[in-house]
C-alpha cells in the first residue's frame, strides 16, 4: 500500500508521545534498515512483507505496508501503545472501542470510526475506507 497511514496516541483528546521503548520491543525485530538523518526505519516482515516507518514524538507514518505480517504488526502497535491508526479518507482504527473516548471530539465525531484487532480485519478496514 503505498499512501501514508498515521499511528497517533491521544490521552484526554490531546495527542501525547509514543513510547520509545515498545517501538523498539515491536518493531526492533522486523528492522532491515535505518536512516536516522529522517528517522525512517524499513521493515521486513516474513518474506515478502514489510513497512517504511517515519518516526516522530507523537506519531508513526507508515508506507508501503505490505503483507499479512506487517498488517499483524501494525495491530500489535496499537494495542501496545494504546494507539489509533488514521487512514486516509477520515477512517479511524482503533484496537478497542473503548479508545475512542481518548480521541479528540472532532475526530471522534467526524471520523468513521472501525475496530480491528487482526491484521485480517485492518485489511478489510483499509480496503474498505
Amino acid at each position: 500500500m503505498s499512501f501514508d497511514m498515521f499511528v497517533l496516541r491521544y490521552v484526554a483528546g490531546e495527542p501525547a508521545p509514543l513510547d520509545r521503548d515498545v517501538l523498539d520491543e515491536v518493531l526492533g525485530p522486523y528492522v532491515a534498515a535505518r536512516d536516522p538523518a529522517v528517522d525512517l526505519l524499513q521493515l521486513r516482515v516474513g518474506e515478502r512483507g514489510g513497512a517504511d516507518v517515519w518516526l516522530r514524538e507523537t506519531s508513526l507514518t507508515l508506507n508501503h505496508v505490505a503483507g499479512q505480517g506487517a498488517l499483524d504488526l501494525v495491530c500489535a502497535l496499537l494495542r501496545r501503545l494504546g494507539a489509533v491508526l488514521a487512514l486516509p479518507g477520515g477512517t479511524v482504527v482503533l484496537y478497542r472501542d473503548e479508545d475512542r473516548e481518548r480521541l479528540p471530539p472532532e475526530l471522534r465525531d467526524a471520523a468513521v470510526l472501525v475496530v480491528a484487532t487482526t491484521g485480517a480485519e485492518l485489511g478489510r478496514a483499509i480496503r474498505e475506507s
